[in-house]
């Protein structure tokens, strides 16, 4: 009987570390039907007749975020698959053209960009955040900064006027961040520059100072890719989020809204 169960637990703990690994939107298509199922066959076994649509997509809704959580997805994904079916179900009830859905979702895509993909979302840095940035950079060498997924370029913005002996870049791959930011940097200081793409495909080699404000997911791959391409010396922080198994250099708490933490890892030699 225990080893059964020991076996059980293993099992479902590997399933779960497998749907881990996939994409996050496939893994979500997969709970909403998984919910779909369930009430299907709680429909067929129980006398809940009575019930409205509505209430079938509530239940939908908190079955689905039930599974999300035992499955240790964000908790965004939580909060998305609780409210997901309940909304449908209201707003087709008031008869919505789908030009309004279409729309949404163009609008979304426009200014979060491969959220979905990514598993980055769009965090702007405060204005605390650049204060203190500003006081880690030099005061009169010169250097480069970059700002791995700038949004609208408010941080650069702010840095590049506080040290113009800098020379500051971002790249951004969300088409209104990169737009807001581009149109800024033409108007504002010569010593900044915004481009699109991905910052993946970029090479850090050329730079001082890397600035990143991700998520906890894409830690460790930028680790590696920190480690693998930035120069002995050079420094990498991440605003919030930590990289796992590698101690900062330096940790410095932030007095903003959001309570932010900067953390600041040097790259030496033999970093690995």
């Amino acid at each position: 009987m225990q080893t059964s169960f020991r076996n059980n637990f293993l099992s479902t703990k590997k399933a779960t570390s497998a749907l881990t690994r996939l994409p996050p939107a496939f893994v979500a298509l997969l709970v909403q039907l998984l919910a779909l199922c369930t009430m299907l066959l709680v429909a067929n076994t129980l006398p809940l007749q009575k019930l409205t649509m509505f209430e079938w997509a509530v239940l939908q809704g908190v079955t689905a975020a039930t599974i999300s959580h035992q499955l240790k997805m964000p908790i965004w994904w939580f909060l998305i698959h609780l409210i997901f079916t309940p909304a449908l179900v209201a707003t087709l009830a008031l008869s919505l053209s789908p030009l309004w859905f279409f729309g949404a979702f163009l609008v979304i895509a426009l200014i979060f960009g491969k959220t979905y993909q990514t598993q980055v979302p769009l965090y702007l840095s405060s204005q605390e955040a650049a204060k203190t940035l500003a006081s880690l950079l030099p005061n009169k060498k010169k250097f480069s900064f970059i700002d791995l997924g700038c949004g609208c370029g408010g941080l650069l913005n702010n840095l590049s006027k506080i040290r113009p002996n800098g020379s500051f870049h971002g790249i951004e791959a969300a088409p209104i961040p990169f737009l807001l930011g581009k149109l800024q940097a033409i108007v504002s200081t010569p010593n900044k520059t915004i481009q699109w793409g991905n910052f993946w495909k970029h090479n850090l080699s050329s730079y001082d100072v890397v600035y990143a404000y991700l998520s906890p997911v894409p830690m460790q791959t930028l680790w590696h890719k920190a480690c693998r391409e930035m120069q002995p010396g050079s420094i990498l922080i991440s605003n919030s989020f930590i990289i796992p198994g590698v101690k900062p250099e330096k940790t410095l708490e932030l007095n903003d809204f959001t309570g932010s933490t900067l953390y600041l890892w040097r790259i030496g030699e033999n970093t690995e």
